[in-house]
């Protein structure tokens, strides 16, 4: 699938930011190794999904294009594909839950998606998504499982190690896996010997667990700050990470938040929860990377900063 990577690349690169890579010496000098950040809060509509919508949607036939697409998605995904379909010319469709961050609905109704709110139950999303595709034909982009997200998501990977050259680890968050099988498909192709580390909540360890048994776990109505990272594997993103992730390690709502202080406070970068997962698997010392070089994706950085300035004009008052 290597290959299938890198025309994604070829085909999206002049559209999408080639997010920045940087690096921390206080990071560096606390794990005594060489990490490389992939800033991909960078990216348009500030995270990584961007770079699969505009692959999946790049590879429409003319009718698919004529008719629109659809997808189910809390946030990220939806501001990508809503964004994409602007690009490509077609209508997109976005299914939102109720409890979906405000700061990303109100995104991606200025992207000028259609939005359709559902419950947030579980099978609340897919149930609303069904009879919408049966009367409409639209074509359905899944946020994670869709070969072509997974192949776009992998750019992102594919760029970092062009510029960085070799690794020995690359940390990556998972949710439904859309990001961390493109990044180790990547990886694997370009860097063999590389491994590849996902990194979840241990609020929303159904990734965990599925790795651990080999069957996939529901994601049932997680409690975790990284909103992003509720959903569960599907059947493409899960036949990957069997086989191209050596681990998935869990982290704690607290060591994900001290990962986001660390990003904000000591590189200045505007992270979500979900984004500093990665940064907070590699702050927990459980794989042993000492004398390594480690890559680190930043899979996104929207975040609702509306109570923060809130309390700025507070004082100001």
């Amino acid at each position: 699938m290597f290959d299938k990577v890198e025309a994604a690349y070829n085909r999206i690169k002049e559209i999408v930011n080639k997010t920045p890579v940087m690096t921390s010496s206080t990071l560096n000098e606390r794990l005594n190794c060489s990490c490389y950040f992939k800033c991909e809060n960078f990216q348009k509509i500030g995270a990584f999904k961007f770079r699969g919508a505009l692959n999946a949607l790049s590879m429409l036939t003319p009718t698919e294009k004529k008719k629109g697409v659809i997808t189910h998605s809390s946030g990220n995904h939806a501001q990508a594909l809503a964004l994409a379909a602007k690009f490509v010319g077609v209508k997109a469709v976005i299914v939102m839950p109720e409890n979906a961050p405000k700061v990303k609905v109100a995104a991606t109704k200025g992207y000028g998606a259609e939005i359709v709110v559902c419950g947030s139950k579980p099978g609340d999303r897919e149930d609303a998504v069904i009879p919408l595709i049966k009367k409409h034909c639209y074509t359905l982009i899944h946020p994670s499982d869709d070969l072509h997200i997974i192949q776009g998501a992998g750019t992102a990977a594919y760029e970092l190690i062009d510029e960085v050259g070799d690794l020995d680890f690359v940390f990556a968050p998972i949710g439904g896996g859309g990001l961390v099988s493109g990044t180790a498909i990547a990886t694997k192709g370009l860097l063999p010997h590389a491994k590849v580390i996902a990194v979840e909540p241990e609020n929303a360890d159904d990734a965990y667990k599925s790795f651990k048994s080999g069957k996939i776990h529901l994601s049932i109505n997680p409690i975790t700050i990284a909103d992003g990272l509720r959903t569960q594997l599907g059947p493409n993103t899960f036949k990957v990470v069997r086989e191209k992730v050596e681990e998935i390690i869990l982290v704690s709502e607290q060591e994900i938040l001290n990962a986001m202080q660390f990003l904000w406070e000591r590189m200045k970068l505007v992270v979500e929860p979900s984004g500093a997962v990665s940064l907070a698997g590699v702050l927990s010392k459980q794989i042993d990377i000492e004398n390594k070089v480690v890559g680190i994706i930043i899979s996104g950085g929207n975040i609702d900063l509306t109570s923060f300035f809130d309390i700025l004009r507070q004082k100001i008052q």
